[in-house]
């Protein structure tokens, strides 16, 4: 019972996996494969590393408050975040992260987890802006690709899940006391006393963890930060594009970037299988590429997200020299309420 979730994920990317590739012919997605030039992967490597060290500075600036680590020193600890959301069960890379965080620089996990969610939140703010840019487009397609109906209601559905989770960390982040207050009134009155305690330390945590937005400034800037960091790995989208004889323009795959990556937070199997495919393949066949020849993309395009970056940061990992099974007992052992297995 206790790995349901992962078992739901399999579930559920069979079922996109079989969305994606329904009724289409090996030979379809292997003609593209074939005459694709894989050289284009390489310049899109480098654009994707690139904002993943922004990535890195982002976290940097947002920890501030908590305590003052540089952005180079942050990359590995981000690049280990990544290989574990890729090849662990319900994007268990966040915690992971924590943890390394933690016995590098002492940072409570409850903390570095904090300034995680922020983060997340503003890469959901951004994933949309990507998707509204393009509502106007996307509403004069008809497909029978099976999402591309559904995506002006994700987009809606989601903008109110995102700018609320926003709103709560920001008004948190400038009224701390006050955040402080009203958590610890509803801990004392829905929880029994025994935990009280230990959950009001992590609340306490938590909330140092949004001290750096503080300021709609700061705020901005994480904010402007994170659609660079989103630009740089649309830009990978369009350089592995190369590589196909198809072609669609950089606001599409600024779209399609925003809804596989919003498709991705349904659970799935490690590395987003099927979550991020069919989502992919469906806008770009609302866009009038073959199905085929969009399979081949996408199937490309996800390798290349997934490999470098996992490779990259199970390197850190063993140079680490930490465990999965030890980055479990510690999270234990700070904060019980949190689980890498979910």
């Amino acid at each position: 019972m206790k790995r349901w979730k992962f078992w739901l994920g399999l579930l559920l990317s069979a079922g996109f996996l079989f969305l994606a590739l329904r009724g289409l012919g090996i030979q379809e997605v292997w003609e593209p494969l074939q005459e694709a030039e894989y050289w284009w992967i390489l310049p899109g490597v480098v654009v994707y590393f690139i904002g993943v060290g922004i990535r890195a500075w982002r976290w940097h600036f947002l920890l501030r408050p908590i305590k003052q680590i540089s952005a180079p020193a942050m990359f590995p600890v981000v690049a280990i975040g990544y290989m574990g959301n890729n090849i662990y069960p319900v994007r268990a890379g966040e915690v992971l992260a924590a943890v390394v965080l933690k016995r590098r620089e002492d940072v409570p996990v409850s903390a570095s987890l904090a300034t995680i969610i922020v983060e997340r939140v503003f890469d959901g703010v951004v994933m949309l802006s990507f998707i509204f840019l393009n509502l106007p487009r996307l509403a004069g397609m008809t497909t029978s690709s099976g999402f591309v109906g559904n995506i002006q209601t994700l987009a809606l559905w989601g903008s109110g899940a995102f700018f609320g989770a926003l709103t709560v960390f920001l008004t948190a982040a400038m009224f701390p006391r006050k955040a402080e207050r009203i958590l610890s009134w509803l801990v004392e009155h829905l929880l029994p006393e025994r935990y009280q305690e230990k959950v009001m330390g992590i609340i306490i945590r938590f909330l140092q963890g949004l001290e750096s937005l503080r300021s709609p400034h700061e705020a901005l800037i994480v904010y402007l930060v994170s659609v660079v960091i989103w630009l740089l790995e649309t830009g990978k989208y369009w350089f592995v594009m190369q590589a196909f004889p198809m072609e669609v323009g950089f606001l599409a795959l600024m779209m399609m970037n925003g809804i596989v990556n919003l498709a991705t937070l349904i659970p799935s199997a490690p590395g987003y299988v099927g979550t991020f495919d069919a989502p992919g393949i469906a806008v770009l066949v609302a866009y009038g590429i073959a199905r085929g020849t969009a399979a081949g993309y996408i199937l490309v395009l996800h390798i290349a997200l997934w490999l470098p970056i996992t490779a990259l940061g199970a390197y850190f990992m063993i140079r680490e020299g930490i465990r999965w099974r030890e980055a479990q007992a510690e999270v234990r052992e700070e904060d019980p309420g949190l689980d890498l297995e979910g």
